[in-house]
């Protein structure tokens, strides 16, 4: 699959779609990645991309028209702007976004887009929680690694991916112990060394029903 990124800041990507998986599904060409630089479609000398919003205010706005420019090649794709605003981002989003050919993640910058752009060109906005960041790269970052977990030949194992935290019944992941058995004093579950697997998937079971009970009762159904 392919991403379009539309942001001010390419380099910000460069370390991060290097490493680790993400790394060797762009050098296998699972993934591709292509970036769009509104300042590119900015006219002037200083190439302005941003100004003053209109109705009085702190900070500045992104203009719609390097937008609209850069967004209108990407009308066949599916486009989602990374906003405060928008809702909390979830793993359906990205099983979702996985099989789709295209996605274009626009990194809003500033005080945010001029809101016409948002009307007229976005599809979907997401948001990675209840907090502000500079800008959407470091959200837009996050749904690549995300989305190029769940691509084919991405992760040696798929089956990981289908029992960790928000899959199935949507609870979080149970907790993992590898050797040696005991550490400093602490030592594994028996349950985990007893080689009986009942036992043992009946133990995964209730650790992840208690877990989410203690941190995310909002993922239990009522």
């Amino acid at each position: 699959m392919r991403f379009h990124l539309v942001t001010l800041f390419p380099e910000f990507f460069t370390t991060p779609l290097e490493v680790s998986f993400v790394g060797k599904a762009i050098a296998n060409g699972t993934l591709e990645i292509e970036f769009h630089n509104p300042r590119d479609r900015a006219e002037g000398v200083h190439r302005q991309v941003d100004d003053a919003p209109f109705g009085g205010g702190a900070g500045m706005v992104m203009m719609p028209e390097p937008l609209a420019l850069t967004l209108d090649p990407l009308a066949a794709t599916h486009r989602v702007l990374l906003t405060p605003s928008g809702a909390p981002l979830r793993q359906d989003d990205l099983d979702r976004y996985a099989t789709l050919p295209e996605v274009t993640l626009v990194c809003g910058r500033y005080e945010g887009i001029d809101q016409r752009i948002i009307d007229h060109f976005i599809d979907e906005e997401v948001s990675l929680g209840d907090f502000v960041l500079l800008g959407g790269e470091v959200a837009a970052a996050a749904i690549i690694e995300g989305v190029a977990r769940l691509l084919p030949g991405v992760i040696g194992n798929p089956e990981s991916t289908e029992t960790e935290s928000f899959r199935g019944n949507g609870l979080l992941e149970e907790p993992h112990y590898t050797r040696p058995a005991t550490f400093r004093g602490w030592k594994v579950p028996e349950v985990l060394l007893s080689g009986d697997h009942a036992k043992i998937a009946e133990w995964r079971a209730q650790q992840r029903v208690e877990r989410t009970v203690r941190r995310r009762p909002d993922l239990l159904d009522p």
